[in-house]
Parts: C-alpha cells; sequence; structure tokens
C-alpha cells in the first residue's frame, strides 16, 4: 500500500452547502450561526429545501487532507461512507481533487452517508444541519494497519471519540504512525465534544505530537478562562500545542517556547472550513519542514483564502499563495 505524506482519520461528512438568508432560516426553524445534529428525515427535508445547492466531500478532517493534497503532498483519507448516491459521490470528488480515499463505500451499511447541511447567511455565518448516518460507526476494522505505517503525518479528529470503536481505531492507528517513525496528531473537534470526552482527551495529548483547537476547545480541555494556562498546562503534556482565535492571531507553544502568529482581519465572505485550512497550511509546514513561525504564517494564509468565498476548499493556488510571501 502507498506510504502517505499525510493521512487523516475523520467523519466522512458530505458537505452540501447554499446561499439563505434569516427570512429561510426562520422559516426552517434553523438557528442561525450554530452546529445542529439531525435526524434522517430532517435531514431529508433540510436537503430538499436547497436551492442551487453545491455538494463536496467534506469533514473537518478530510477537508484539511484535501488542502494538503492540493499543495502537493500524497495524502490519503480513511473515512466509512454507504455505498449509495452520496457515498460514492464522496469518493469520487476526494479522488478527484487529489486525495486517496482508502476505504470502499460500505455495500451493507445500516445507515445513509452522512452529510451537513450549510446555509450561509449574507454576513457569511453558517448555520450547519448534520446528519451523522454511517461516518460514526468507523471502527478499527476501517483503519488498516499498513494504510498508516510509514505515514509522514497522521492527523485524527476528536469526533470519532463519541464511540469506543472510533476511540480504539484512533489509538491505534497513532500507535503504528508514531511507531513507525511519523508523527500524529489530533483536533479536537469542538468544545461540546471536549467537554464530552474531556478525561479521554486529556490522557490522550500527552501521546501525541501535536494537538490543534481552537481558545474555545482549549479552555474546555482544562476547564479554565485562562488560555495561557490551559495552553502551558497542554504544552507540559504534548509537543507542540496550537490555539486560533477567531481573527486574532495564533498561538503556538512548545514547551516553554510561545509564538504569536498574526493575522490580517479580512470581512469573511463565509467561514466554513476556515479552521480546517488553516491546518492544512500549518501542517503542510509542518510536513515540509518550515519553522513554526512559517507554518503559522501559512495556516493564516490558507484560512484567510477559504474565508474569501464560498465553501470549504481553496479555489485559489495556495501554494503560490505562500510563494508571493516569501514562504517557500
Amino acid at each position: 500500500m502507498t506510504s502517505y505524506q499525510a493521512i487523516g482519520i475523520g467523519n466522512a461528512v458530505v458537505d452540501v452547502i447554499c446561499r439563505s438568508d434569516d427570512a429561510f432560516l426562520e422559516r426552517m426553524e434553523i438557528e442561525k450561526g450554530v452546529m445542529q445534529l439531525v435526524d434522517a428525515a430532517r435531514a431529508e427535508a433540510l436537503y430538499e429545501a436547497m436551492d442551487n445547492r453545491v455538494q463536496l466531500a467534506g469533514g473537518s478532517v478530510a477537508n484539511t487532507i484535501a488542502g494538503m493534497g492540493a499543495l502537493g503532498l500524497g495524502t490519503g483519507f480513511l473515512g466509512r461512507v454507504h455505498d449509495d448516491a452520496l457515498g460514492r459521490a464522496y469518493a469520487d470528488d476526494l479522488t478527484r481533487v487529489g486525495t486517496d480515499f482508502i476505504n470502499a463505500p460500505v455495500a451493507q451499511g445500516e445507515l445513509p452517508t452522512s452529510r451537513c447541511m450549510i446555509f450561509v447567511s449574507p454576513d457569511g455565518e453558517r448555520s450547519m444541519n448534520t446528519y451523522l448516518g454511517i461516518s460514526t460507526e468507523l471502527g478499527p476494522d476501517d483503519v488498516p494497519e499498513d494504510a498508516v505505517t510509514g505515514a509522514d503525518l497522521l492527523l485524527l479528529e476528536g469526533y470519532l471519540f463519541d464511540k469506543p470503536k472510533g476511540k480504539a481505531a484512533l489509538a491505534a492507528a497513532a500507535e503504528t504512525c508514531r511507531r513507525t517513525g511519523g508523527i500524529a496528531g489530533i483536533s479536537l473537534s469542538d468544545p461540546f465534544c471536549v467537554d464530552r470526552h474531556r478525561g479521554d482527551f486529556r490522557t490522550l495529548v500527552r501521546g501525541l505530537d501535536y494537538v490543534i483547537g481552537n481558545e474555545h476547545e482549549w479552555a474546555s480541555l482544562y476547564q479554565t478562562e485562562d488560555l495561557d494556562s490551559a495552553l502551558a498546562e497542554a504544552a507540559a503534556k504534548t509537543g507542540l500545542v496550537v490555539c486560533t482565535r477567531s481573527g486574532a492571531g495564533v498561538i503556538i507553544q512548545r514547551g516553554d517556547r510561545r509564538i504569536d502568529v498574526p493575522v490580517q482581519r479580512i470581512a469573511p465572505v463565509d467561514t466554513t472550513g476556515a479552521g480546517d485550512q488553516f491546518a492544512a497550511g500549518f501542517l503542510y509546514g509542518l510536513t515540509t519542514g518550515a519553522t513554526l513561525d512559517v507554518a503559522g504564517r501559512m495556516g493564516c494564509i490558507a484560512a484567510a483564502e477559504v474565508i474569501s468565498h464560498y465553501g470549504a476548499r481553496p479555489e485559489k493556488d495556495v501554494k503560490a499563495l505562500f510563494a508571493a510571501e516569501g514562504l517557500i
């Protein structure tokens, strides 16, 4: 099997995006600016109500890995989709943009392919309604050891901690990647995910090389409003700590060394994928040997590009943007 420069394991979720005004959100009883979980019936109703919808292979880690693939790295993604129309489209789309979708769609899966309906308001705010479906059923059998063996970098998705078999799959993959010479890390996913699995996450970070989260996720992990103390505690336990702060600058900490990476604030068109593409740029830098401050700047450039248009994938050549800033 191929040895990848970067491989990710996460929820395989089809992102379905459309533009919607506040009146539509109110009429459809969609809470603005938040992510809500919905059942299959609600998912179908919302899907049918979406005009001019655009579909892409998504999920947080999948978006990041696809971004790294677009930057020229050899990338693969492990996730679980049903052998239905959306599942086959998911696999085809990820492959089309240069990332191997390693798992075959599951022919006997009892749940449909997962999807997230994203309604983007004129102010750029996104309102997400997610049907989890089959993606959360990922377990150790979906993560072949030879797919992870020899990878330079492994990225795990915190959401998969919601089920014991997902947790087991991530732990085994991290151990294999590190044992065979790569580095392994995790995206904390969201504060509510951290709340649900605080103890497990605190244990896990001790055995990882990097952890990426936003300020709310880090505050939740260590149950404090003092962000500096939360990051210091994390940095004492894991190799590398990365904290994004919604346009207020990025903090990178390794041991006692802290790097503050400034950001140039821009008016977002659509914030979908901002954190995912920050991670793509940052981890691209980490994988290719950039210094931490340069990797942080790469992450900020990638995030700025993706919020300048609709959708969670870059539209411009992000590598060319890095070159224009003298980063490569």
